[in-house]
């Protein structure tokens, strides 16, 4: 306020030499020049000052953190150098070989030996199923030529057929029964009833959750194998024919004897088949009408002195025995 109110008298003294005329040195005039020299020129550049002095010490502070920076640089580098120098000292313990397992821990001979093996192995598995495929595909100028060497090798055992696919799968329950004619121990004979083979491996398979191979296929691949060898009026048809024949004579004989259906002392002599087929009732809403009553099959008396004769011979020597002690 005071530096204004100077200036403000300096000019009011400048006017007045103007119009009075100019000062000497000592006049009005240098008592201004002076004034401004110690005015408000001179309190800014003394304000600038400190401003200046804080400025100087962030850049020395600055510096001060670049060169802490790169004294830590310089540190870790020389740290990575200490531990790169520690790491190339160590010494590194030798490594122990994997224990080889397989085929590679045998020696030499045993392995030429699996690889021999894997070989026939390999071979025979192609070739049965290149000859089931020549069995179920249609007929060729393979099947010609050789398929009775395809059938040998098919059947029994590796059958297969294309029922369950057909464009008219089977939709028939078909029961198979049997009965015999028995040589009773006082010489008689006697016919027995009707076993239901095929209700008795229902009742086997029915709640068993593993059933056996030979209750679900036995004696249902056994008739099957016997109509498709047979002619209407069930004469055998080729050297198959007959061997299905002795097939169901064996089943037989074998389900008779688990029912022990010859009784005590008893010898089956005949066995006869038959077979019973229902069609399966259609759904209600297919509109479709088929015969609910059963086609009976019948087949004639087989003999089965062949397969009972080791039985009829124990008979006679049983009864022998009996009559020498009398």
């Amino acid at each position: 306020m005071d530096a204004y109110d100077k200036d403000s008298d300096a000019r009011q003294g400048q006017g007045q030499g103007q119009g009075q005329g100019q000062d000497g040195p000592d006049g009005p005039d240098g008592e201004a020049d002076a004034e401004e020299t110690g005015g408000p020129a001179g309190t800014a550049g003394t304000a600038a000052a400190p401003g200046e002095a804080a400025g100087a010490a962030e850049e020395a502070g600055t510096s001060e953190g670049v060169v802490a920076a790169a004294s830590g640089e310089a540190g870790a580098s020389e740290g990575v150098v200490a531990a790169a120098s520690g790491e190339a000292g160590a010494v590194r313990p030798a490594e122990t070989p994997e224990p080889r397992t397989g085929v590679a821990a045998l020696s030499p001979r045993y392995q030429v030996g699996a690889v021999v093996a894997l070989a026939v192995v390999a071979v025979a598995v192609c070739a049965h199923m290149g000859l089931v495929f020549l069995h179920v595909a249609p007929s060729n100028t393979l099947t010609k030529k050789h398929g009775a060497a395809v059938d040998e090798w098919v059947f029994p055992e590796f059958e297969q057929n294309w029922k369950l696919f057909a464009p008219n799968p089977l939709q028939q329950n078909v029961s198979v029964q049997v009965r015999a004619e028995v040589g009773t121990a006082d010489g008689g004979i006697r016919t027995t009833g009707w076993h239901d083979l095929s209700a008795e491996d229902g009742r086997a398979i029915d709640g068993n959750p593993l059933p056996s191979h030979t209750q679900q296929n036995e004696l249902r691949r056994a008739w099957d194998f016997f109509v498709a060898t047979h002619d209407s009026e069930d004469r055998p048809v080729g050297l198959r024919g007959a061997l299905s024949e002795t097939y169901l004579r064996r089943i037989a004989l074998l389900r008779l004897d688990r029912d022990d259906a010859a009784g005590p002392g008893g010898v089956v002599e005949r066995v006869q088949y038959r077979s019973l087929t229902t069609n399966v009732e259609p759904p209600s809403w297919s509109g479709e009408k088929v015969s609910d009553r059963p086609t009976v099959r019948e087949l004639p008396w087989w003999s089965v002195s062949a397969e009972t004769g080791d039985a009829r011979a124990e008979k006679a020597g049983t009864a022998g025995k009996e009559g020498g002690a009398a």
